[in-house]
């Protein structure tokens, strides 16, 4: 039956009959009644599972009548209908959730509910490439909870040339198993991630020196300027159309080379400068007022440098580093830098350094200057101060301050040549 809407009144009217039928609400497309011949009443959801006729078809029970108001109902019916409009199967959620789930399954829902309802999209994705890439081609089908410590164990131990992918790949399933008692999908407590020794981590800071940041910045301006030489591969067809020797340089565009000094001169992340719009930026104070960020809303300080960076670029589109897309209607922002980026740093003889290393550099430059772990972690937007304790050792200057006073008032002493005068509450050692 369809044309009705599903009230109170429509409830109380209808009686059980021979078979089953359904009654379709007129106002919500897929909810409606089903009413069983036993006289049971219940509120049902229908929906295609995918896109296209050929999707197959799904119904799930909202719950009884009598148990739920038909308000009650309509709500839940709008949820499961929003969860389907946004790629989700209720159906496949609630089955997951009615048996022993596969690792599969306990992942798609810790992925759906979870991860990707309260992460960042980038961490969300991080997540989701674990599961998918390494760890469910190995177990997906496995019962959750018949997942071993060992199977896991082996897993991590063929990753061991990977140490810090395999330590996240571990932590990854730690949350997920989390998640599942949490919701009861297994039983309270079980993780088969606990007692697994992580592989060392090798520290990944890269610090550039002041000879290494000139040979960077030599190496923007060539690439801005003239162009970086390429070589060719002699051995391809195209190899005779090529440019002479002379002619083979590659200039890169200002906007690429605004984006590596911006990441240099503020210690922002990559994101940060690729996503910053130039409505976010705001000149007169010197700020960049970032809506979102790892850590949230933040705002970045613009020193004079980086203003007079920003100052000479020249505005086509809504973001301040200009893609293809740029001053278009399906206009995006930039996705990388990774050509232009591996070109400069291979002229400057930094072949291997990471884009995220230049945010390391500027904080090692702080903290090499004394001015302290706390405003260093302002200055980066850090949300933790634990963050910020990985450049304790470059904070050196107090010491050596220290280290100076003491070797002054020694040397005094010991009358070296060039020593600063003694102190009076210090007594010369002479020799005898």
């Amino acid at each position: 039956m369809d044309g009705k809407s599903v009230t109170k009144r429509l409830v109380d009217s209808l009686s059980a009959s021979d078979s089953e039928y359904f009654v379709w609400d007129s106002k919500l497309p897929g909810f409606g009644l089903r009413v069983q011949p036993s006289g049971v009443m219940s509120y049902v959801v229908k929906y295609r599972a995918g896109s296209g006729r050929k999707a197959p078809t799904r119904r799930i029970t909202l719950g009884r009548v009598g148990k739920i108001t038909p308000d009650k109902a309509r709500i839940l019916a709008k949820g499961k209908l929003g969860d389907v409009a946004r790629g989700l199967d209720p159906a496949a959620v609630n089955s997951a959730e009615r048996r022993a789930a596969t690792l599969k399954e306990l992942a798609e829902l810790f992925l759906s509910e979870h991860i990707e309802a309260k992460r960042k999209p980038a961490t969300a994705s991080h997540y989701r490439d674990i599961l998918e890439r390494i760890v469910l081609p190995e177990l997906g089908t496995r019962q959750g909870e018949k997942v071993t410590t060992a199977d896991l164990a082996r897993l991590h131990v063929r990753m061991k040339k990977r140490p810090y992918q395999a330590n996240r790949m571990l932590a990854v399933i730690g949350s997920m198993y989390a998640f599942a008692g949490k919701r009861r999908l297994v039983s309270a407590g079980f993780n088969p991630t606990r007692g697994i020794d992580r592989f060392p981590e090798k520290g990944r800071e890269r610090f550039l020196t002041a000879d290494e940041l000139g040979r960077l910045g030599d190496a923007i301006r060539e690439a801005e300027s003239v162009g970086l030489r390429y070589a060719i591969d002699h051995g391809k067809a195209t190899a005779k159309h090529a440019p002479k020797e002379a002619n083979r340089r590659t200039v890169i565009d200002p906007f690429a080379a605004a984006a590596i000094r911006l990441l240099i001169l503020t210690g922002a992340r990559l994101r940060e400068i690729l996503k910053l719009e130039w409505r976010h930026v705001d000149l007169e104070r010197g700020l960049l007022l970032l809506p979102d960020s790892k850590t949230g809303a933040k705002s970045i300080i613009l020193n004079a440098p980086a203003l007079a960076v920003l100052a000479d670029l020249k505005r086509v589109g809504a973001y301040v580093i200009a893609g293809q897309s740029a001053g278009t209607e399906s206009e995006r922002p930039r996705a990388d830098l990774n050509r232009p980026w591996r070109s400069i740093a291979k002229r400057a003889g930094l072949a291997g350094l990471r884009i995220h290393d230049l945010r390391h550099t500027h904080a090692s430059f702080g903290a090499g200057a004394g001015l302290g772990l706390p405003i260093i972690g302002k200055l980066l937007g850090h949300a933790r101060a634990s963050t910020t304790q990985r450049y304790a050792h470059l904070d050196t200057d107090p010491l050596r301050r220290a280290s100076d006073h003491i070797g002054a008032r020694l040397a005094a002493a010991l009358g070296e040549p060039g020593a600063k005068s003694v102190p009076a509450d210090v007594v010369p050692i002479r020799a005898r």
